[in-house]
């Protein structure tokens, strides 16, 4: 069947938060527990929930914690976020070929919305599904199905475009195929053991995909 919607991870997919999370846990381990932490400890939970990551690593500290996070990337936000290379052009393009396009994050709302609008590209999706719509997260396929009810769009007839294998997994488990970015933080050989549908390393790539699963 062919493909008529494509839903997209934010973090690391379609903007490159990857700075801004380190620096934001960094700082929070600092704050609170007095502690360096490096970047490569970090960036082994990327894609988990917020709350799930600070709850193991703080404890009872957790809720002070995550104000702590939350207000070094409110501060910090624009001056450390970029946009990955041919990023915009090609969401631009599979909006005007007519593709239906969505956001399923574990970003809260407001904080993907402010990505988005910064880059200019949140009037070319037809659904964002982030944190604050539900308390079910990716891996599961909830969110994943809630932008699907959202596009008026069917599992078989979509793909899931992320970094991490939390994407992998929520496109498996909601019977869409994933797929896999080759500029995740992440090492390549980890992401691979979840076995994506497709790996991608450029967006003119995924647009290249895209086009021949059209038919």
């Amino acid at each position: 069947m062919a493909i008529r919607n494509i839903l997209f991870d934010l973090d690391g997919t379609l903007l490159d938060t990857n700075e801004l999370i380190i620096q934001s846990f960094q700082h929070t381990y600092q704050k609170h527990l007095n502690k360096q932490v490096d970047k490569e400890k970090i960036i082994k939970n990327f894609g988990e929930i917020l709350k799930i990551t600070l709850d193991r690593e703080f404890g009872v500290a957790s809720e002070e914690a995550i104000k702590t996070y939350r207000s070094f990337q409110i501060e910090n936000f624009e001056k450390l976020i970029t946009i990955h290379s041919g990023i915009k052009e090609g969401v631009i393009e599979l909006h005007k070929q007519g593709y239906k396009l969505g956001i399923v994050t574990s970003r809260l709302n407001d904080s993907a919305l402010r990505g988005l609008n910064h880059f200019g590209l949140k009037d070319y999706f037809e659904s964002i599904v982030g944190a604050d719509n539900t308390d079910v997260h990716k891996p599961d396929p909830t969110p994943a199905f809630m932008a699907l009810k959202e596009l008026g769009g069917k599992p078989e007839e979509t793909l899931l475009v992320g970094d991490s294998p939390y994407d992998i997994l929520c496109g498996k488990n909601a019977g869409i195929a994933s797929v896999l970015v080759g500029w995740s933080a992440l090492p390549m050989d980890l992401l691979l053991k979840y076995e994506p549908d497709y790996v991608v390393d450029s967006m003119e790539e995924l647009v290249s995909l895209v086009g021949k699963l059209k038919d």
